[in-house]
């Protein structure tokens, strides 16, 4: 099974990787896009600011390749929020796959932003979540967050409840991370190479 993580220069790259290795699976950095449409799985990370991240797909020509991808696809964190339709992080339209919009946490309550820790997971609705319990804690770094939708597959509260995962057809979002989220993010992983 060829694994290819998008190396655009906006990804959390090395933890996945790792993560990857310790599942005994090997995988390929690459923005090639001829490498990209022959894998079979395919990560889209990413850290940083959307805004920033978004021109770098431009540049790469990924912006036109990944949403027409038809093999499963997982983005992660940033990854998954470049998905939506548009983030208010740099007032930036996303690659659409996802209808709906990526907003920032509210200062104005009594939750600290970024949220920066462990917290539940819950409505859970998609093999990507096979033996994963309701209420497992994942590990999440953000300021921003999807808004609930028809896709939503998972969601979490902080402050409110969002998205904090997505799936249309062979796309998969998560806003956490599951190369940081100990043996159940490790199992997350293991059922999307199984999809």
């Amino acid at each position: 099974m060829k694994i290819v993580i998008i190396d655009y220069g906006a990804g959390n790259i090395k933890s996945i990787q790792f993560a990857f290795d310790r599942l005994g699976i090997a995988t390929t950095l690459s923005s090639n896009i001829d490498t990209i449409l022959a894998a079979d799985k395919i990560i889209f990370p990413g850290v940083g600011e959307a805004s920033s991240a978004m021109n770098m797909l431009v540049n790469h020509k990924l912006d036109r390749v990944i949403p027409k991808l038809q093999q499963p696809v997982l983005g992660i964190c940033l990854g998954m929020q470049l998905l939506c339709t548009h983030t208010e992080e740099g007032h930036t339209n996303g690659l659409g796959i996802f209808q709906t919009k990526v907003k920032r946490f509210s200062t104005q309550g009594h939750i600290k932003v970024p949220q920066i820790g462990w917290n539940t997971i819950e409505n859970l609705r998609s093999p990507l979540f096979k033996g994963i319990s309701e209420q497992s804690f994942m590990y999440l770094v953000h300021s921003y967050y999807a808004e609930t939708c028809m896709e939503s597959i998972a969601t979490t509260t902080y402050g409110l409840t969002y998205a904090s995962a997505l799936q249309h057809k062979n796309f998969y979002g998560v806003q956490f991370h599951p190369e940081k989220s100990g043996e159940i993010g490790s199992k997350l992983l293991s059922n999307f190479l199984e999809l």
